[in-house]
Formats: C-alpha cells, sequence, structure tokens
C-alpha cells in the first residue's frame, strides 16, 4: 500500500508523503463488522460453536445454499424464490431486500449438517464506499472488462475533503490494494474548507455564514465558482468573501461580456460571418500574430495546468490574458481597425482574430464557468457557417499550434506594455492627462539587442502613452543617475547583523557595476571577507528624477519622461479633449456609430486656435463632414475641461 501510494499524484502532495503517507506506514488493523442495524449485513454464516462457517458471494451463491437447508428439512422455504440468478434487470432486483431484517430468517447448514446463523454484524459503511469502483458496474457479476482491463479503473482522479484521508481516501486505497494489487486513483484533490473573510469558521451562532442560495441568485453561478477556484488552491482553506465574487463579475466576466458586445456591435454592422477564407498568419498585422501568439501560449499552458489539476493557476491565466492581454491591449489598440476603413484585407483579419480568441477562451474557460461560457460560445456561432457544436461542452478542447507562437513577438510586445505602463504611471503621478501630447520619452538600453526589440515597437508605444518620440540612451549617461539599495525584506532574514555592512558596499557600487546587474541579474560581493553571490531581487533599483522630466524604474527598463509642454502640445491636449466629449455626446444622442455629423462648438481663442491647428484629425476621429465654431450657441452640450468653459452641438447629416 506504502509503494503503491507513491505512484498517486496528491494535491496537495504534502498530504500524500504527510498525512497519508504516515497513516499507512502505522496502519491499525480495519474492524469491518459494525453493530447496526441499516446497512450491508456481513455474508457470514457460522455454526454455533464457530467450528465452521461460509462466506457468501452473490445472491445465486446464497439461493444454491439455501436450497440445501430446504433439503436438509432445517429451511420450508426460499425467500427470494421469485428472483431469478443471471438476471441483472432492475426489475429482477426488486423482488428482493438484502437487508438485516429480512437476511436474519435465513439459517443454512454446514458441510457436517450443523445450523448456521448469519453473523449479526453489518459491513462497516466505509467497506461500501472503498468498494464504489467496482461496484458500480456490478462487477464482477456485469462490465467485468471495464475494470479487468482497466477502461474505467483506476479513476483519473477524486476528490473530498482532507478528513477523508482515514475514511475514503484510505478504503478505496485499501481494498484496491488487496483485491487488485493498483491504486484505485491516479490523482487526488483534497478540498480545504470555505471559512469566512477573517479565516473564521461559519456559523450561525457568530452570524458569519453566507447564504448559498442568495449568492448564487444575486451574482450567479459563474462568478461564484470562478471566484472560488481562481481565489485558493482547492485544498488550501478559502476565505469567502463575498466582495470578491462581485469584482469577479466585473472585472473578468464584465470585460469578457464587454469585449464581446464590442465584438458583436461592429460584426453586425460589417456582416461578419467567417464566410471569407481564413487570412494566413503570415498576411496578418502583427498586432494580430501577437495575440494569436499569445493565445497559443495560453492554451498550452491552460491545458498542461488542468492535467496537472492546477484549476487555480489555470483560472488565473485566462483571466490575466483576458483583462490585460485582449481587453487592455489587443481590443484597445486595434478599435479603430473595427469602425474606420472598407471591409477589406485589414479589418477582415481583425474580425477573424477576434472571433478566434474569443471562441478559444469560451472552450478554455468553460470547466469553471461552464454557463457563461456556453452563451458566448452558442452567440458566437449562431451565424457562422464552420463546424461548430450543439455546445461548447460538446466541442473539443482546443490544441495548441506551435506554427502560431512567436516568442520573439511575445517579449517585443512586452517591452511595449512595460514601457507604457512605466510611462502612464509617471502621467498619474504628476496628474497629466493621456489626452494631453508630451514631447517625448528617453530609455536607456544596455545593448544593441535591447534597442532593437524596443524600437520595432516604438509607433506602438507612442501611441499607447500619447508622445512624440522616443530616444535611447545607451552606455552611461549624466542624465540618468541609478542608485541602488538592499531589499531589507529579502535579505534580512538571511543575514541579520550583517546588514548593515551589505548596505554599505552596496552603497559604493559603480554606475558600471549597477549596469552589469541590471544585465545579468547576479552580482558578487565581499560580505564579511567572504565572496556572496546576489541576485537582481536581492536589490531596489531607482533613478533620480531630473529637472523637467519624471523617472520610472522596473526590472531592466528605465523611463525618462520629458513633461514640459509647449504651445502645439497644449493645443493638440484640447483637440483631443474635444473628441472625447464629441464622442460622448454622440452616444448620449444615440447616434449610429457609422453616422456622419455636423459640429458646432461655442467659440472660446482657446479652442479656435486648437480646432484650426487640428481640424482634419478632429473630423476623421468624429465622422464629421464639419466643424464650426459660433459666438453664439443657444443649444447644445455645456462642457468644462482645464478651465475651459463651453457648448457643443452636432446634428446627423
Amino acid at each position: 500500500m506504502v509503494k503503491l501510494n507513491s505512484s498517486i499524484n496528491w494535491k496537495p502532495k504534502s498530504t500524500g508523503d504527510g498525512r497519508f503517507g504516515k497513516w499507512l506506514e502505522n496502519v491499525n488493523d480495519w474492524n469491518l463488522s459494525r453493530s447496526r442495524f441499516w446497512g450491508i449485513p456481513l455474508p457470514i454464516w457460522r455454526t454455533e460453536n464457530g467450528s465452521e462457517e461460509i462466506c457468501i458471494g452473490s445472491v445465486k451463491e446464497l439461493k444454491e445454499e439455501i436450497k440445501k437447508s430446504i433439503d436438509q428439512g432445517i429451511m420450508s422455504e426460499d425467500i427470494f424464490s421469485d428472483f431469478e440468478s443471471e438476471n441483472y434487470s432492475d426489475e429482477n432486483y426488486n423482488k428482493i431486500d438484502l437487508h438485516k431484517h429480512i437476511v436474519d430468517k435465513i439459517v443454512l447448514v454446514s458441510n457436517t449438517g450443523e445450523k448456521m446463523f448469519r453473523e449479526t454484524d453489518l459491513i462497516d459503511v466505509w467497506f461500501d464506499s472503498g468498494s464504489m469502483p467496482y461496484a458500480q458496474w456490478h462487477y464482477p457479476f456485469e462490465n467485468k472488462d471495464l475494470i479487468d482491463k482497466d477502461k474505467f479503473f483506476p479513476a483519473d482522479f477524486i476528490a473530498e475533503g482532507v478528513d477523508q484521508t482515514r475514511g475514503w481516501f484510505y478504503t478505496l486505497h485499501a481494498i484496491s490494494s488487496l483485491v487488485f494489487e493498483s491504486y484505485a486513483y491516479k490523482n487526488v484533490v483534497s478540498n480545504g474548507l470555505v471559512l469566512d473573510k477573517n479565516g473564521q469558521k461559519m456559523s450561525k451562532r457568530l452570524g458569519n455564514a453566507i447564504d448559498p442560495f442568495k449568492t448564487l441568485n444575486d451574482y450567479g453561478p459563474d462568478a461564484t465558482r470562478w471566484y472560488m477556484i481562481s481565489n485558493s488552491n482547492p485544498w488550501d482553506n478559502l476565505k469567502f468573501d463575498i466582495d470578491g465574487v462581485d469584482e469577479v463579475r466585473r472585472k473578468f466576466l464584465g470585460t469578457l461580456y464587454n469585449t464581446y458586445a464590442f465584438f458583436s456591435l461592429y460584426a453586425n454592422i460589417d456582416g461578419f460571418a467567417f464566410k471569407e477564407s481564413k487570412i494566413t498568419y503570415q498576411d496578418r498585422p502583427e498586432i494580430d500574430r501577437w495575440i494569436l501568439s499569445e493565445l497559443n501560449s495560453l492554451i498550452e499552458r491552460v491545458d498542461d495546468l488542468y492535467s496537472d489539476y492546477e484549476p487555480t493557476k489555470a483560472a488565473r491565466a485566462i483571466s490575466e490574458f483576458v483583462i490585460e492581454y485582449l481587453s487592455n491591449w489587443y481590443v484597445r489598440l486595434s478599435r479603430r481597425r473595427f469602425w474606420k476603413g472598407e471591409y477589406e484585407l485589414d479589418k477582415i483579419s481583425a474580425y477573424q482574430t477576434l472571433y478566434t480568441v474569443l471562441l478559444n477562451i469560451s472552450k478554455l474557460s468553460a470547466p469553471i464557468a461552464p454557463f457563461f461560457m456556453d452563451k458566448l460560445y452558442q452567440d458566437l456561432t449562431k451565424n457562422v457557417l464552420n463546424n461548430k457544436a450543439e455546445s461548447v461542452h460538446l466541442d473539443l478542447f482546443p490544441k495548441v499550434n506551435p506554427s502560431l507562437v512567436d516568442k520573439k513577438l511575445e517579449v517585443k510586445i512586452k517591452y511595449a506594455q512595460r514601457i507604457s505602463s512605466l510611462t502612464l504611471s509617471l502621467r498619474a503621478k504628476e496628474k497629466i492627462k493621456v489626452r494631453q501630447p508630451l514631447n517625448k520619452i528617453m530609455i536607456p538600453v544596455n545593448n544593441n539587442k535591447q534597442k532593437k526589440q524596443i524600437s520595432a515597437v516604438s509607433e506602438l508605444i507612442k501611441r499607447e502613452v500619447n508622445v512624440k518620440k522616443i530616444e535611447f540612451i545607451e552606455g552611461q549617461s549624466d542624465l540618468l543617475i541609478k542608485n541602488v539599495k538592499p531589499n531589507f525584506k529579502n535579505l534580512g532574514p538571511r543575514f541579520g547583523t550583517q546588514m548593515k555592512e551589505i548596505a554599505s558596499v552596496v552603497g559604493k557600487l559603480t554606475p558600471e557595476q549597477i549596469q552589469n546587474l541590471e544585465t545579468t541579474s547576479k552580482i558578487d560581493l565581499i560580505i564579511n571577507k567572504k565572496n556572496v553571490t546576489f541576485d537582481v531581487t536581492d536589490f531596489e533599483i531607482f533613478s533620480n528624477d531630473i529637472e523637467g522630466w519624471l523617472v520610472a524604474h522596473e526590472g531592466n527598463i528605465t523611463v525618462a519622461l520629458d513633461i514640459t509642454i509647449d504651445e502645439d502640445l497644449i493645443d493638440e491636449g484640447i483637440s483631443r479633449e474635444l473628441i472625447s466629449r464629441i464622442q460622448n455626446i454622440r452616444k448620449i444622442s444615440g447616434f449610429e456609430v457609422t453616422d456622419r455629423i455636423k459640429i458646432v462648438i461655442l467659440y472660446d481663442d482657446r479652442i479656435a486656435r486648437a480646432v484650426e491647428k487640428n481640424i482634419d484629425y478632429m473630423k476623421s476621429e468624429t465622422l464629421a463632414n464639419s466643424i464650426d465654431l459660433k459666438k453664439d450657441l443657444e443649444n447644445g452640450t455645456e462642457i468644462d475641461f482645464d478651465k475651459i468653459k463651453t457648448k457643443i452641438f452636432i446634428t446627423k447629416e
């Protein structure tokens, strides 16, 4: 039993090696009998002196022994006379009752002619549970191949509370080991407990119990399931916070729904139904190739995680992809491709790509959020004429296509994401709106390879953070001075009293040593006359702000943002703010996304200058045929920004 247990994949592993493994090593005898009334009677008949006994293995065998008893004049009749041996229909088995109060009436005869009475006790109910893999198929009377040829045995996985270590987990393993010399299950998910948000056991007395039916009614089963799976591993105790369920509903399911709503809006306008030939991977724009690469990386990862019984990591990976990659990056950067231009290659590629991603997300997520994902799948496939199943749960699970995975492209886009994130954080720090264009950012690079990778996505970064230029700093620069200090949280527990010496040594690092640390992620320092190798995570690297610039740092990326704003930048910022307000008015007014409009704006010197410089851009972005400024405007929507007060009035052309 100990040896067989070593082949089982326990989740968590510590339960199999520790709690269960130690139990097996020191296992006590299992007393099969129980003094109860209801249950399975022990099928053992003994003579009164206990010298002879028989263990009955089937109803057929019992009937044969009853016949012997009748022939010897001990029993007068077969109480199971209506039962037909080897007839395994429900109707036949409904003719007999094998409970204690019936079978205790049966008196058998021994080989020497002595009466044999049934043992009065029952079999422990855990024997029933432990026999489940075979009993469910009525083995060995029926379906022998399902067990003997390992078609339905051992089980792929079982799941129960950790309290079953000495219960179901053990009895399954014990019976299988003794009878079949095999383990009964390949994998075990040992479930933890659901506690309140403070880690206390839920109870009516404490008033901290969550009503599951109200939760399902208020938030739906999918948000509840996704929260419980993604919040903590199934084998860990879960601190259940109802606010977390609401957050899942808003952030993950809400984001996915909004992404589908965006797709369906424009797909219906353009009549997209995937009727066109699939555009080859090589002919798709880089942004499409990137999201398809990330999708296939996700498919591979999620498939591996599900296979390894790690649903929490799978849920988190899917959630991160949907929120950070699909919504916050791909859809946002591709938005104008859906609503601008003719229905040609670029737009069709965008539709086909987003459709493919959404369809695969529905399949990857279906095991955790079955209802939401089936609805998403049905809505996606309803009017599409390719092969499809009736339900997402009847379709095949996605398979990774290695030819679509481009790790170099993924690295490039990750650079764009990290640089954009740092730049946007600097804007937020200085309270400079993203609609306000800025002149440039500077990025130090450690080598030519890094420079090429960032250069390849420079246009993407500039659009994302709204800057005009990106400049690279190669080698050491007086503009950006980097400093290093120890990460006391990491190093303190390891070095204790030596931290003072470490801080002193780190404070003397040269710019070349700091750059080498960022490049190699390692550094050797002499501490207490000994050479010690440190990792880059053992330190905090930061850069000082310089006049007119803001500086941010993350890993091997540093960004310096030029925050000086000239008149042209101010005017462009005003025009972008006006575009945003006009788009809101269009939406509130119920205009279709394809409607052409006429715009009238109440005159203001600053607005007039901004519109004059950027009128073509504004007309293109708002689908306006004309933009006029008037000194008197009775109708319109009042707007207020950057100390500018005006009115905007739009009409359909």
